[in-house]
């Protein structure tokens, strides 16, 4: 990653302000694992001239020097016999000062002595100290070895490539992506036919994405795409590009790259890309696309048979049919999905794969199994250091969370998947965080955050082609108007929310704005506030699900009659009580009481607004809350407000962190799950502790635990 660049520059320079200032405007070398960094920097110069005096079996015997890592006397000792040396050769060097033997290591005086000497040697020495060190390492040190013999070779050197592919799939093996496409690459440079080069490139591309190095992975998989043509490899290698564009739009070129790529797959493979269209159709809010890719994927699963076409095929269904308005046949086929991804180990585990192990649960809103899937998802990505699928997979949990008591979590996953996203470069990904953290934000009273995040959400979505992200900034700014009392303003927005909705032909309840009639009543537009509940009705019961079903409950019974409007509540909250969100039902509680309180039943009205003042309270929802104070005041009982934490001075990173630590973690496990320092997590740790005024983890647990309610703190 950039971090660890410009870590590994600071640590070849010795942090040397003027060396690193030389190499910001230089083209960033090639930084080989182990290997120095290869520039020579005015102020490292005067190492080169020091050098320059010694004798010539001195200067290589340096190169060599400088080619290893570990200063291991030993290791020196054998591969300077290999050129014709010996350890007295360096006497001179460490009389000029330029380098120290202590302890049986031999060590450059600064860090820069040593890039110096190794940029400044011809390039023949270089291969020739890398070549002996090659031959002199054991086959224990198989990784540094290959990348001796890569380093030694001229043009095309089979053995070399073989080896650095090796060392690839090791390092892979071990969540070390970057250095895994590093090694890829170089042993795609380094192989002798296309035929080897392609799969090469296509395994560095893959790995440089996983490691969130997205604008390396565009480079190398669109070589791969040339090098392989209409080759075998070919529709994998579009998949890949495929799937990166996916994240990062625009969404048309991904969709045409997966349907492509799909056609020219095996069946295994391309119900996979078909899913990847499907939900590209579904952020690009394109209906028809997304009901092709659904009936594609059936058609192929049946004729393959296996779990891992069942789940991707039953989900893409899943998805196709909810948006077009089939709920009950959508929520069916995708608990088909649920059912295969109890039994598939792949599903659980691929770290590619791992959003969708966390789609399933959030498409079918019924809670329950949710959390434990979603969560392990997370925390198989964390474990595999997947920065590259990391941010799409927060944007789920803080989304699942955001429809339960979760608020704080949800808070803390929007605001990492945002910083991975914007680091990665995944702007569809950043684009569905902003709009959904702008929705929450709205609902928790920031009016600013949200106009800014909304806005944001706005511009990237119309530009990439991510017309969902559109509807929920849409929406995010509608509830925020709505909450302030600014109702013509908000009337505005669901009128805009609206239009999208019908032009992009979407039948899914779930985005259609119920809050619309709440506004056109207190507008005084019973007509069409009652002709958007019927039509509101009538697709939650299409739909056939508790969530939409409270929601359309909830509205038709704002427009009850006094003799039913009772009846009405009681059967929307029964609906909300399937569910886990607990916002709308509180919006339910909130709506019921202010209408007993208005028909003269105070004491009744009493329960429904306490018990939605606490929830509202609970979540954050400041401006909800005081609303449900206000009610509740007006019956003649004053509401009691929860004690703060003061979670809302501490930054993202120190909730992410207070989170994690909170959930058991220690230090080290915390800070290599959010690519961080321990000693960074300290620091922030002591932030959060003067800010809390606390002083241990057992009262920062129980802090966040009043914040968070019973759900518990976790990612």
């Amino acid at each position: 990653t950039g971090a660890d660049a410009a870590a590994r520059l600071h640590r070849e320079t010795g942090g040397n302000p003027l060396a690193l200032l030389e190499l910001a405007h230089e083209p960033l070398p090639d930084l080989v694992p182990d290997a120095p960094v290869p520039v020579v920097t005015s102020v490292a110069h005067a190492y080169v001239q020091r050098a320059e005096g010694l004798p010539e079996r001195t200067r290589l015997a340096l190169v060599l020097a400088a080619a290893t890592d570990r200063g291991d006397l030993a290791l020196l000792a054998r591969t300077a016999a290999r050129l014709e040396l010996t350890l007295a050769d360096v006497k001179p060097a460490e009389d000029a000062g330029l380098v120290a033997v202590r302890e049986g290591r031999l060590e450059f005086r600064h860090p820069l002595a040593r890039s110096a000497i190794y940029g400044a040697a011809q390039a023949d020495q270089r291969r020739r100290v890398h070549r002996a060190l090659a031959d002199e390492l054991p086959d224990a040190d198989a990784d540094r070895r290959a990348w001796h013999l890569a380093l030694a070779a001229v043009g095309p050197d089979e053995a070399a490539s073989d080896a650095l592919a090796q060392a690839a799939q090791r390092a892979r093996g071990r969540s070390a992506y970057d250095v895994a496409s590093q090694a890829f690459e170089r042993a795609a440079r380094l192989a002798p036919t296309e035929d080897r080069r392609g799969p090469l490139l296509h395994a560095a591309a893959d790995a440089a994405w996983l490691g969130g190095l997205a604008d390396r992975a565009v480079l190398l998989v669109d070589e791969a795409a040339h090098v392989v043509g209409n080759g075998p490899l070919a529709a994998e290698v579009d998949h890949l590009r495929g799937h990166i564009a996916l994240r990062r739009g625009p969404l048309g070129a991904a969709h045409a790259v997966l349907l492509g790529a799909a056609e020219r797959a095996d069946p295994a493979s391309a119900v996979v890309m078909l899913a990847e269209a499907a939900e590209g159709a579904f952020y690009a809010a394109d209906t028809a696309a997304l009901l092709e890719c659904g009936a594609r994927a059936s058609a192929l699963a049946a004729e393959d048979g296996s779990d891992r076409t069942a789940f991707f095929a039953a989900i893409a269904d899943g998805m196709a049919l909810v948006i077009a308005g089939e709920g009950e046949r959508g929520a069916a086929s995708l608990r088909d999905a649920a059912n295969v991804l109890e039994r598939s180990d792949e599903l659980r585990s691929d770290p590619r794969l791992l959003v969708w192990a966390a789609m399933v649960p959030l498409w079918l809103r019924e809670g329950g199994a949710a959390h434990d899937v979603v969560d392990a998802a997370v925390a198989t990505a964390r474990a595999r250091s997947a920065v590259g699928v990391l941010p799409h997979l927060l944007v789920h949990v803080a989304i699942e969370h955001a429809t339960t008591d979760r608020w704080v979590e949800a808070q803390a996953a929007f605001d990492e998947a945002i910083r991975l996203a914007r680091e990665s470069g995944q702007d569809v990904v950043l684009t569905a965080a902003l709009a959904r953290l702008a929705w929450l934000e709205a609902r928790l009273g920031r009016d600013e955050d949200c106009r800014a995040h909304a806005g944001e959400a706005l511009g990237l979505a119309r530009e990439r082609g991510v017309a969902l992200c559109e509807i929920w900034a849409l929406a995010a700014l509608a509830e925020l108007e709505l909450v302030l009392g600014r109702l013509d303003e908000a009337r505005a927005r669901v009128e805009e929310q609206r239009a999208a909705i019908e032009r992009h032909g979407i039948a899914d309840v779930d985005l259609f704005p119920a809050e619309q009639v709440e506004i056109d009543l207190r507008l005084g537009r019973v007509d069409e506030a009652e002709q958007a509940a019927s039509a509101y009705e009538s697709a939650a019961a299409a739909k056939g699900q508790p969530w939409a079903l409270g929601r359309a409950g909830r509205s038709r019974a704002l427009l009850a009659d006094d003799a039913t409007f009772e009846a009405a509540f009681e059967d929307a909250l029964a609906l909300h009580a399937q569910t886990a969100d607990v916002f709308e039902r509180a919006r339910t509680e909130l709506a019921y009481g202010a209408r007993l309180r208005r028909s003269g039943s105070r004491v009744r009205a009493r329960e429904q607004l306490r018990a939605a003042h606490d929830a509202f309270d609970a979540l954050g929802a400041a401006p909800w809350a005081e609303l449900a104070r206000v009610e509740l005041a007006a019956t003649g009982e004053t509401a009691r407000r929860r004690h703060a934490v003061g979670l809302d001075e501490l930054t993202p990173q120190e909730l992410q962190i207070s989170l994690l630590l909170a959930d058991g973690r220690t230090t080290r496990e915390t800070a290599a799950a959010l690519f961080l320092s321990p000693k960074t997590i300290e620091y922030h740790l002591r932030n959060v502790y003067r800010k809390l005024a606390i002083h241990s983890r057992d009262e920062l647990r129980r802090a966040l635990h009043t914040a968070t309610g019973p759900g518990r703190p976790s990612e």
